[in-house]
C-alpha cells in the first residue's frame, strides 16, 4: 500500500500524468532547496531542464527592451515549470524567480528523453502536459489582446480566483496579496490605469478589498467584461 505521507500526488499542472507516469517522473528528479528571490533560470539560459515545485511559488517573467517586467505565469506547488518544447536545444525566452523558500525537483532533459523513449504511456502523458501548457498560453494571449485592458484585468482576476480563491458565500477571497504593480505587470498596463480600472470595479460593487486582499463579489460581471469562454479551471489559471 502506498504511504500518502511519503509519496507526492500529481496535481497542479501535472494532473495530466497518471500515477505511474508521475512516479517515474519523481524517480529522475534531483532535489534542490531554492531560497526566496533566487532564480530557477534566467532569460537566455540553455533550456535543458524542467523544474517540479514540491513546495513554494515561482513567477515566470519576460523583460521588455524598456526594462518593464511582464508576469507571464505564477506557479505553485504541484506545477512543472520550463520550456514546453524541451528537445530542440533552445534558450529560455523568460526568467523564473522563486517567490518564497521552495523545494524543487530538477529534471534533466536527457533523463526525460529516456523516459519518453522507454514508456509510451509516459510519452502520451507528457504530450498532454505540453498541450495543456500551450492552451494556457493561448487563452492568456486571447484575453490580453481581444478585449482591451479592462478585459485583460477582469480575466486576470478570474484566473486569480481559480488559482488562489477561497469561496465565502457568494464572494471569492483571493488569499494571496496581489499588488496593483503585480496586476499591471500581468496585463502590460500602467499602475495608474490598473488603479482606475479597479476603482471602477469597486464602484460597480464587483470587487472590494479585505485586509489588503482582493475579494471578488460579482464574478459574472467580470466574465461579461472579458467575454469569458468558461474554460476548465486547469486552463483558466494564473
Amino acid at each position: 500500500m502506498r504511504n500518502p505521507a511519503n509519496v507526492m500526488e500529481a496535481h497542479g499542472n501535472t494532473c495530466c500524468f497518471s500515477e505511474a507516469s508521475f512516479n517515474r517522473l519523481q524517480v529522475i528528479m534531483k532535489d534542490r532547496v531554492m531560497p526566496e528571490s533566487s532564480h530557477l533560470f534566467w532569460e537566455g539560459d540553455t533550456a535543458d531542464k524542467l523544474f517540479y515545485i514540491k513546495r513554494g511559488r515561482v513567477k515566470v517573467t519576460k523583460t521588455t527592451d524598456e526594462g518593464k517586467e511582464l508576469i507571464l505565469y505564477m506557479y505553485q506547488s504541484g506545477d512543472l515549470v520550463g520550456q514546453a518544447d524541451p528537445f530542440f536545444g533552445t534558450k529560455h525566452s523568460f526568467s523564473a524567480e522563486v517567490l518564497e523558500d521552495s523545494d524543487i525537483g530538477v529534471i534533466d532533459h536527457t533523463d526525460l528523453e529516456l523516459l519518453i523513449c522507454q514508456h509510451c504511456d509516459f510519452a502520451i502523458d507528457f504530450m498532454k502536459w505540453m498541450g495543456s501548457h500551450h492552451r494556457i498560453t493561448q487563452t492568456k494571449f486571447r484575453d490580453l489582446m481581444m478585449y482591451g485592458k479592462p478585459g485583460a484585468l477582469c480575466s486576470t482576476l478570474i484566473r486569480l480566483c481559480n488559482t488562489y480563491g477561497e469561496p465565502h458565500g457568494d464572494r471569492i477571497l483571493i488569499h494571496k496579496k496581489i499588488t496593483h504593480t503585480d496586476l499591471s505587470n500581468m496585463i502590460g498596463a500602467t499602475r495608474e490605469s490598473v488603479n482606475r480600472m479597479l476603482s471602477d470595479l469597486r464602484k460597480k460593487n464587483a470587487v472590494e478589498y479585505e485586509n489588503g486582499m482582493i475579494v471578488v463579489k460579482d464574478l459574472e460581471m467580470l466574465q461579461n467584461v472579458c467575454h469569458c469562454e468558461l474554460c476548465p479551471r486547469e486552463i483558466c489559471r494564473i
